[in-house]
């Protein structure tokens, strides 16, 4: 699977999502089919996310460690890799040095 480097004929939203006090920002992109991804940036710094529907988190630059809830394991994501957080659940992200760069897919 590649990481899309760019989408085509979406509404880009351009009030921005901020978390953590803008050490992690989005905006949202609503495709015509009525899906949803957000396009972000997370500093270094370690974050707590819950998530309502399920998601896919696509690395578009950078990297990042992440441990699912639930799970005992740590990985560590660069450039070109993605992982899937299922719905009602939420995840530890780490961003050690640099910008990680984001896709996340809404799933389900």
């Amino acid at each position: 699977m590649s990481i899309p480097s760019e989408f085509n004929n979406v509404t880009a939203v351009t009030k921005a999502n901020v978390y953590f006090d803008g050490h992690v920002v989005s905006h949202s992109l609503l495709f015509a089919d009525g899906s949803k991804k957000t396009l972000g940036l997370i500093y270094p710094g370690k974050y707590h996310f819950g998530t309502d529907k399920a998601e896919r988190m696509e690395i578009v630059a950078g990297a990042c460690s992440v441990k699912i809830d639930g799970s005992s394991t740590l990985t560590t994501y660069a450039a070109g890799a993605h992982f899937d957080v299922p719905a009602k659940s939420g995840f530890d992200i780490e961003v050690t040095s640099g910008i990680a760069e984001y896709i996340c897919s809404f799933i389900g």
